[in-house]
């Protein structure tokens, strides 16, 4: 296609998304504008009180509510697990995949992403993250994947066609960015000297052209493909372009080609465009749009996708409770001063004195007392409007009600007196808005499927990646590279290669404590363990020194675990135990090792019960026969 035909497809295309979304963006930046930037108060209303000099008080409780949603996911951060998928994928090089996807997460701060695109579909219902790639170092061709999140999810237009919650069946997408001519002019340098007033960029209109400045957008399109794909003599099946990245490795390995046959694939291409021109056009390596949405709540009406966050619901009740909070402060606080009441006559003397009474605070005032009826006399105060702080207090219960997190979600002190019951009401809430950080949980379950696609077409060839373990142990590993792995029963030397293109490879998404929120947990179970059974402290104590955030805590659970006996030290080495990645196992692996002690004890205890029954049978039976010898004839 010309870039004239591609730019008439690609404004039509972008008017389209624009269209379908206009409502959901006008709707989700109301929301964001009200929550985030306290605008509750509606402008004429807000005008006309300002006009007559009263106030607008505003008391924003949603962000408690907003911040509670996105806090508790930022503390059970979903992480991707690498499965082996057919019969020639290697759980070595799953494990590769793993350390690979968790040191890309790591290096490029995909938490930072993740949170962004959640506090906003929290906040007014879409937010979004991207996958880029990078070149790994200023000096270097090689590539890395990077997590990144998107500032603006009002600069992504997605495809109006999509009926997926995670964006796998995008077909189009824009990320759009406003700048000036003169950066416009500064980042595409390369690009021919662009004349303002010429024919293409003189006609643009909104939204291609904003006075000076030009909306540069990023078009992603994905369009079916036939591609060839190979069966190898070790009867793996990769595609041509993967095969042909990685030759040298194969043809070193000897496996060469067996068969080939057309499949039926995605191509996914990268336009850098302004309304009057594509300034680059990219193939992008993977079969899916990098972009990845997460969303809020989701309601299909009509055929049309609405998205709404937490805010939406609770506009009314905010309101309401600033209306009223307003309202009694004005009562209170402008309400006139309560006159002084007294006869004609009484305030002659300090006649200045008394007409200030009411905002000067005098040391003594003099008053005439005609007729001797007393001292003038000040209306009571009329009291604190108990109906609008009642009102207020309606509209924040209301609140509660329409988001479903109560006084206990937020930290409040409710009648609960049990922690059963106060962790029950906080588990109420914890349900009734989990529907977000499930949303998160399929996003980056999307994200882990990208990267899958995405990791054998950008790290290739012979070169080395640094892996992160679950604990956070970096571990350098070369790719496509045989590495030795130990000698064999002949004293061979055995090797392995990690080759991300070779096999089919699954996930899944597992949402829970960090690592190390887990090796807390575990080294809290083991100290209550041994002030319950008092004995296990010297089996124990290595495996909790292991996992005790101490300076040299290593050294002294190697130390501890120099005193236990033979067989707990050949435990202990095993996999799962110290050779585990999860406390929680080894606890639960441990536990099961000390109820076997036990038992063993117990049964000990019940053979020496049967020896002392049969020592005192002995030495009945050896009383008896002494007495039976010294007394034959068996008289008394």
């Amino acid at each position: 296609m010309s870039d004239k035909d591609i730019l008439s497809d690609a404004k039509e295309a972008f008017q389209l998304a624009s269209e379908r979304e206009a409502l959901t963006r006008r709707e989700a930046l109301d929301d964001l504008r009200f929550s985030r930037l306290d605008e509750q108060w509606p402008e004429i209303v807000r005008r006309e009180r300002e006009r007559n000099g009263r106030p607008c008080l505003t008391m924003n409780l949603l962000e408690p509510f907003i911040r509670q949603v996105v806090n508790d996911a930022r503390q059970n951060q979903p992480a991707i697990k690498v499965h082996p998928a057919d019969s020639v994928s290697d759980p070595k090089t799953a494990e590769i995949y793993n350390g690979l996807i968790r040191n890309i997460e790591t290096t490029s701060r995909a938490d930072v992403a993740y949170d962004t695109a959640l506090d906003f579909a929290v906040t007014m219902g879409f937010g979004y993250f991207r996958i880029n790639t990078e070149y790994a170092h200023d000096d270097s061709f090689d590539l890395d994947l990077k997590v990144r999140r998107i500032i603006n999810p009002f600069s992504v237009y997605a495809d109006p066609y999509s009926t997926e919650s995670d964006s796998s069946d995008w077909n189009s997408c824009f990320v759009t960015e406003l700048i000036e001519k003169d950066q416009f002019r500064a980042r595409y340098k390369n690009a021919e000297e662009v004349d303002w007033d010429a024919q293409g960029y003189s006609q643009l209109e909104d939204p291609w052209r904003d006075d000076d400045r030009i909306m540069v957008a990023e078009y992603f399109t994905r369009e079916p493909q036939v591609k060839t794909i190979l069966l190898l003599s070790d009867q793996t099946v990769v595609a041509e372009d993967v095969y042909l990245a990685n030759k040298d490795t194969y043809d070193a390995a000897g496996i060469g080609v067996v068969a080939e046959r057309d499949a039926e694939g995605y191509r996914v291409t990268q336009r850098i465009m302004t309304g009057a021109e594509v300034l680059e056009t990219n193939q992008w390596a993977g079969r899916f749009i990098p972009i990845v949405p997460v969303y809020g709540v989701e309601v299909n009406v009509e055929g049309r996708r609405h998205f709404r966050g937490l805010v939406r619901p609770a506009k009314d009740a905010q309101r309401m409770f600033n209306y009223w909070r307003t309202a009694s402060t004005e009562l209170v606080a402008l309400a006139p001063k309560a006159p002084w009441i007294g006869r004609r006559g009484q305030f002659t003397t300090d006649a200045a004195k008394w007409a200030t009474a009411n905002v000067e605070n005098h040391a003594f005032i003099e008053y005439d007392d005609p007729g001797g009826v007393g001292p003038p006399q000040r209306q009571p105060f009329a009291g604190v409007p108990a109906g609008a702080l009642q009102e207020a207090m309606n509209a924040s219960n209301d609140m509660k009600a329409i988001i479903g997190l109560y006084n206990a979600s937020l930290g409040d002190q409710g009648n609960e007196i049990s922690a059963r019951a106060i962790i029950a009401r906080q588990r109420e809430g914890d349900v009734s808005t989990f529907h977000f950080i499930d949303n998160l949980s399929r996003a980056i379950e999307h994200c882990g499927r990208i990267l899958i696609d995405l990791i054998p077409l950008v790290y290739t060839g012979s070169r080395i990646v640094r892996v992160l373990g679950p604990e956070g142990l970096a571990q350098n590993v070369p790719l496509n590279t045989p590495v030795a792995q130990g000698q064999g029963p002949n004293g061979e030397v055995l090797s392995h290669v990690y080759d991300l293109s070779r096999g089919k490879y699954d996930l899944t998404v597992e949402a829970g404590p960090s690592f190390t929120t887990r090796r807390e947990e575990a080294a809290n179970q083991m100290i209550e363990l041994i002030r319950a059974f008092p004995q296990a402290a010297p089996v124990l104590g290595d495996q909790l020194a292991k996992n005790l955030d101490w300076p040299g805590a290593d050294v002294i659970a190697q130390r501890l675990a120099a005193l236990l006996p033979a067989p707990a030290a050949a435990n202990a080495g095993s996999p799962g135990i110290a050779g585990g990645n999860d406390p929680q196992q080894q606890v639960q692996k441990l536990t099961l090792q000390l109820q076997a002690l036990q038992a063993d004890r117990q049964i000990d205890a019940q053979k020496l019960q049967v020896e002392m029954y049969r020592a005192e049978t002995d030495r009945m039976k050896a009383n008896s026969d002494i007495a039976a010898r010294m007394n034959p004839t068996g008289g008394a």
